[in-house]
């Protein structure tokens, strides 16, 4: 069985914090911004395996998850305890709208960070290979999982979070894309592990040519 996944309670408290007593009255997204290193990292690499790389991200599929955050699509079904959107779904509550697309259009133009996560290997890249040209991923993620728009890049993306969300959606923990949630339904524990630690190790910027 895989260990439950945590938040660590000074970080999660101490952005809560930040977001819910106004701190977000700083005077540019830039200040704004900074709050977001709490626990995206201040360098862009998230201060746990279970958070999101949200630099370089696409902007639109940025303004969609704060949107979800903040009107409750995007919410913790599963109940279990410290969940992301238990987190984020008050902080997005305290954004004013009109920051929500000031913050996707700032950190989608800051480098994606380079995890160090390591290629999976060839019988598990086969694997997920086969796997996500079944499921389809190519035909939104697009060739190189780098996504666009509102779809999420997954290349490079946390391991440990690829493999919570996809788990989510199949398990409808996760209700904000029920698309995602047919495709994951049908796709066994193993591959979904597979597709994970492939994503996870891909390095894409050499393709797209673009820093992101």
């Amino acid at each position: 069985m895989a260990p439950s996944i945590q938040f660590t309670a000074p970080a999660a408290l101490i952005a809560f914090f930040l977001f819910s007593t106004g701190a977000l009255a700083a005077e540019t997204i830039e200040e704004k911004a900074k709050l977001c290193a709490t626990c995206h990292g201040e360098h862009g690499i998230p201060t746990q395996k279970n958070i999101p790389v949200i630099w370089g991200q696409n902007e639109g599929y940025l303004i969609y998850q704060l949107r979800d955050f903040k009107s409750g699509a995007r919410k913790n079904r599963s109940g279990a305890a410290q969940d992301l959107a238990d987190l984020m779904s008050p902080i997005a509550a305290g954004i004013d709208p009109k920051d929500i697309t000031a913050f996707a259009a700032y950190f989608t133009k800051l480098k994606w960070p380079n995890l160090e996560q390591p290629p999976a290997p060839a019988g598990i890249a086969t694997k997920a290979q086969t796997t996500a040209a079944s499921v389809g991923c190519p035909g939104c993620h697009l060739a190189y999982f780098q996504g666009d728009g509102t779809t999420a890049r997954l290349a490079g993306q946390n391991r440990e979070y690829l493999l919570k969300t996809m788990k989510d959606f199949r398990d409808n923990a996760r209700g904000n894309n029920p698309g995602m949630s047919d495709l994951m339904k049908a796709t066994s524990e193993e591959d979904i592990a597979a597709l994970a630690e492939y994503l996870a190790g891909l390095q894409i910027e050499a393709y797209l040519g673009n820093g992101r």
